[in-house]
């Protein structure tokens, strides 16, 4: 039995297996890691899905990981081990079937109880998670951990490491295990086919990307050194909230709004070191296959060449939205930075700027459990460097056309400590908190 990770004992009787493929994958298959990959090396994903009794009803531990085997026959690649090149020193996955951590805990709360509070570093209880290393070969690249509340719901919570796929693949990888616990596709379901760095070119880019940044080698401890503490938080937007915002704004989308509001309360509160330049990342729609995993997901930089904390926001919203000559997808300026040194320097991308990440397409509703979908799903970054991050991604569709109250959005947040209570003061000034 492992101990709780956390001082008190809200979650507690932890118990840690192993889950891999229910066929052998095979014999020296590895994975390459891209460029862009290991640009994410330091970053991991998490989140948790909530679940009522009823939706649970019936299912056990066992059917989730008999379902877990058929899928990992396709997500082999996520039962892999990093390893190093002896000859380059450059990382790669060993897809040795060694398994993902599965870990079950026990909550004696309910899960509205769970729900109603506003601590987000509280929901950190419900995904395990450790960072890649010191010893590479014995590190897993995903958690899942399924806590039992006293009321007979459930969490689902994953730890992902991002050097395999960027959220969309996260949400994919959940949804199509909600598939396969619902006996659909079982033996059906396309390979996941290795990606190999062989057989691409590698890109030419004029200039130096704006949306990653090198740091200090870290080694085989895969952990970013932050320069000051970050904190997390989160709040909802109904719909009340964008309808006002909108009104000051114009025909841009939900999102851009979100993002231009963000950018000036954030610019507001640095207090002479606003951020002028913002990475942006959405859904590529060009990589829309469900069984592949990757970071294909766009990531643009965008920069002012303006005072950001005085701006009009419908400036900075059509600045995100519309702007081509100030807005640049990076993935290929990325990817050629990291391969100068053949993969082996550690980059960050998320917290190089302020970077926003919108989460809008990425199906975090389409996962269901005897056909009921979650109560709630939340998504966080860790590893965020310290400019910040937001994640912005919809709530549960109910009555929110007719009640002006209905949350739309959850907006999460993580910045440097100093800057949070600043920043909820600016949110409550615009009546948002």
């Amino acid at each position: 039995m492992v101990p709780p990770q956390q001082d008190h004992d809200l979650v507690y009787n932890l118990r840690l297996s192993s889950v891999g493929p229910g066929c052998v994958t095979g014999s020296d298959v590895i994975h390459d890691l891209s460029g862009l990959d290991l640009t994410m090396k330091l970053h991991y994903l998490k989140a948790v899905y909530f679940f009522s009794s009823h939706a649970v009803e019936g299912l056990t531990v066992m059917n989730m990981k008999e379902a877990m085997f058929y899928l990992l026959n396709d997500y082999y690649i996520t039962c892999g081990r990093i390893k190093r090149s002896e000859s380059s020193g450059r990382p790669y996955i060993k897809c040795n079937d060694c398994g993902i951590r599965f870990v079950e805990g026990v909550c004696d709360e309910t899960v509205d109880e769970w729900l109603e509070t506003d601590d987000d570093s509280k929901r950190n209880l419900l995904v395990y998670h450790r960072a890649i290393g010191p010893e590479l070969p014995f590190s897993p690249l995903v958690y899942l951990q399924v806590t039992l509340f006293k009321c007979g719901g459930i969490s689902l919570g994953l730890s992902w490491a991002h050097i395999l796929g960027d959220a969309f693949s996260v949400s994919n990888f959940i949804n199509n295990w909600g598939q396969h616990m619902a006996k659909v596709n079982v033996n059906s379901s396309p390979a996941l086919a290795p990606r190999s760095l062989t057989n691409t070119a590698k890109p030419e880019a004029p200039s130096e990307p704006l949306s990653a940044k090198q740091v200090n080698h870290v080694g085989d401890l895969w952990v970013l050194a932050n320069n000051c503490k970050m904190e997390t938080f989160s709040f909802n937007l109904t719909t009340k909230h964008l309808s006002n915002l909108q009104a000051k704004i114009g025909s841009v989308s939900a999102f851009d709004s979100i993002c231009a509001l963000l950018w000036r309360a954030i610019a507001k509160v640095r207090e002479g070191f606003e951020p002028q330049i913002i990475t942006v990342c959405r859904k590529d729609p060009c990589h829309d296959d469900s069984n592949v995993l990757g970071n294909n997901q766009i990531i643009r930089s965008i920069k002012a060449s303006f005072l950001v904390g005085e701006s009009d926001l419908n400036k900075l919203a059509t600045l995100i939205a519309n702007d081509q000559d100030q807005v640049c997808d990076e993935r290929n300026k990325i990817e050629a930075a990291v391969e100068k040194d053949n993969g082996c320097t550690d980059y960050i991308m998320y917290g190089s700027n302020l970077t926003f990440v919108n989460l809008e397409n990425a199906g975090l509703y389409e996962l269901e459990l005897n056909g009921e979908k979650p109560k709630l799903a939340y998504y966080s970054i860790q590893g965020v460097g310290d400019e910040g991050a937001v994640l912005i991604f919809p709530l549960p569709h109910g009555s929110a056309a007719e009640n002006e109250g209905e949350p739309r959005y959850l907006v999460n947040l993580t910045l440097p400590e100093g800057q949070v209570f600043k920043l909820k003061a600016e949110l409550k000034r615009a009546a948002l908190l």
